[in-house]
């Protein structure tokens, strides 16, 4: 069997999905709408892995890092700031260029709106450690947090933590007046990045490559679900989940793909 694979390709962007709707446990005035489709699907980051092709032509190796990332408000800010002051030399390969004159901040637009993120060094995210670093390649916040026992939600900016989970909330009036806050937690695939998601060499959620994981989604994003709609939200919506894994009527395209793949795989190999 070749030792190199092309792609698999990235499944359409509809398709059926499960939802799964309900009443925050700690507030009777928040309401859930989650995506069992995505959240049972097989989806595992697959940074720097072969199948990681990354979101730019030539930039395989930044994974999703080459735009860096930008900062949601002040808080997010804050914690970027603290999370900074963690790191060593043998965390952050561009440590003294973050702590330089230029700092580790830019500004930017962002819908047309004056927006902070991280700023990009010869074409990728400042905390990106490149190929060659003694500390190893990828995210020196997410390396850092790993070395100390911190979950890198805590150290990371929102964006990074967050992907490819999507998160949206509004405030919906019902037909008695009442108004409720409506979260819906779901994938945030290409569409999330508006009209420039579709010029992204390659996404990670819709490809069956990265739908390769040991663990659902809802188990191995346990602790950002937790930090997006609270502990007890999440501890229903995680038994749910787990009493649905077996009976999910619409499964995600490319957690199908990718175990189709593998199965051919087995047996091409047994042949």
């Amino acid at each position: 069997m070749p030792s190199v694979r092309q792609p698999a390709p990235e499944v359409d962007l509809d398709f059926p999905r499960e939802w799964l709707e309900f009443v925050d446990p700690a507030d009777p005035e928040h309401l859930i709408a989650a995506d069992l489709t995505w959240l049972l699907s097989r989806w595992t980051c697959v940074f720097g892995t072969p199948a990681c092709q990354g979101i730019e032509p030539g930039r395989q190796p930044d994974g999703c890092c080459t735009h860096g990332a930008f900062l949601s408000d002040k808080d997010d800010r804050k914690r970027l700031k603290k999370a900074v002051a963690m790191l060593t030399d043998e965390d952050w390969q561009l440590r003294r260029k973050g702590l330089g004159k230029k700092g580790y901040l830019e500004e930017d637009e962002l819908e047309d709106e004056p927006a902070i993120r991280t700023r990009r060094v010869d074409g990728a995210c400042i905390f990106l450690n490149r190929p060659g670093f003694e500390g190893g390649i990828g995210c020196a916040l997410h390396a850092m947090a790993l070395r100390k026992g911190l979950e890198p939600l805590t150290v990371k900016p929102d964006v990074c933590w967050q992907l490819p989970v999507r998160r949206t909330q509004d405030w919906v009036t019902r037909p008695d007046g009442v108004e409720i806050l409506r979260t819906v937690i779901t994938e945030y695939d290409r569409r999330g990045w508006g009209p420039g998601g579709a010029d992204l060499q390659w996404y990670c959620s819709g490809s069956p490559d990265a739908h390769i994981g040991a663990q659902e989604v809802y188990i191995s994003y346990g602790p950002e679900l937790t930090e997006l709609i609270g502990e007890e939200a999440y501890e229903f919506l995680a038994r749910e989940c787990a009493a649905r894994r077996d009976h999910l009527v619409a499964v995600h395209p490319a957690t199908v793909a990718a175990t189709e793949r593998l199965d051919y795989d087995i047996k091409y190999v047994e042949i």
